[in-house]
């Protein structure tokens, strides 16, 4: 539970009661990201506190609500943590990241970061129960990252430069290179740079060289700008770490350059998700968990979420 900003405890609660159309999870481990670390930091403040974070969730059925078909007590499942209404024109028209009712876990309904959770059975996706959990915290930000790539239009062969190796960026990484394209990365954190360029990645070089495609993960102040400047004319733009500062773009320089700036929020449900979790087995594939690099027991929490925001790849809790 977060108490305050920057202050987690380990705090017994009820189990959840699971109802008509929901799925009781035993959460086995959750997955940390730049969005969590902005809930603990105080930079996103939670609906209410105490809170429970947490949205990149894999755990395995501990019950079945009435009307819950196709799992069963004890299949391996994670979540797919963005719960959009699927009935508002655009969940109609197969936009569900852009639903206004969209539940977010974690930020504006309790997250997953908990021995047990309860889930709509529309958002639970069972796997098979040999995947290690270490690519199992990793699915929801795989897709989020496979997403981007998808809407950007960005073809084999070609070349990008992607700004930041977070766990987005390095799963951003991983899912160009696979797709075929040649990706030169931008990272101050050394650390993170040498895991880039395991994945398949290069360092980007310096000076004036430029890209048919940028993808901004970082989200750090100036990382657009700094971003654009390398992008080339008629290039494309795919923008996906959330800062929250003004950005400077000169129109004149937008329509000079004939830029197509794209924002990629999450996923849309439900075809992003079956793309990722049916490619988990995917003999040909570098694993989701290569990207990770921390993992830390429940009673370490606090020291998962103060090392997440330097670590050199995704950390994660193990929920036993």
């Amino acid at each position: 539970m977060l108490t305050e900003p920057g202050v987690l405890s380990v705090t017994s609660v009820p189990d959840p009661a699971c109802g008509t159309g929901e799925v009781l999870i035993r959460m086995r481990g959750t997955g940390l990201c730049g969005s969590d670390l902005a809930v603990y930091a105080g930079r996103r403040p939670p609906p209410r506190r105490p809170w429970i974070l947490g949205h990149e969730g894999a755990g395995r059925v501990a019950g079945i609500g009435v009307g819950v078909e196709g799992l069963t007590v004890g299949q391996d499942v994670v979540v797919e943590p963005d719960y959009c209404c699927l009935a508002c024109p655009p969940c109609r028209e197969g936009r569900t990241s852009a639903c206004a009712g969209r539940a977010a876990v974690g930020l504006t309904v309790p997250g997953l970061l908990s021995e047990y959770a309860v889930a709509p059975v529309e958002f639970v996706w069972p796997v098979a129960p040999d995947v290690p959990l270490e690519d199992l915290v990793c699915v929801e930000p795989a897709t989020v990252a496979w997403a981007a790539l998808r809407r950007s239009g960005i073809a084999p062969g070609l070349s990008c430069l992607v700004t930041g190796a977070g766990s987005q960026g390095l799963l951003l990484c991983r899912e160009l290179v696979e797709h075929g394209v040649t990706v030169y990365v931008q990272e101050p954190n050394a650390a993170r740079l040498e895991r880039a360029c395991s994945l398949g990645a290069l360092p980007a070089p310096p000076g004036g060289e430029t890209f048919p495609y940028l993808f901004e993960t970082s989200g750090a102040s100036g990382a657009v700008e700094q971003g654009l400047r390398r992008l080339a004319p008629h290039g494309t733009a795919v923008l996906i770490g959330l800062g929250t500062a003004p950005l400077e773009l000169s129109p004149r320089d937008l329509v000079a350059g004939q830029v197509t700036l794209i924002g990629s929020m999450v996923y849309d449900h439900p075809g992003d998700f079956a793309r990722t979790v049916g490619a988990l087995r995917s003999p040909s594939t570098t694993p989701l968990g290569a990207v990770v690099s921390d993992g830390y027991p429940l009673d370490d929490v606090g020291e998962a979420f103060a090392e997440a925001a330097t670590a050199s790849g995704k950390v994660w809790v193990d929920l036993g």
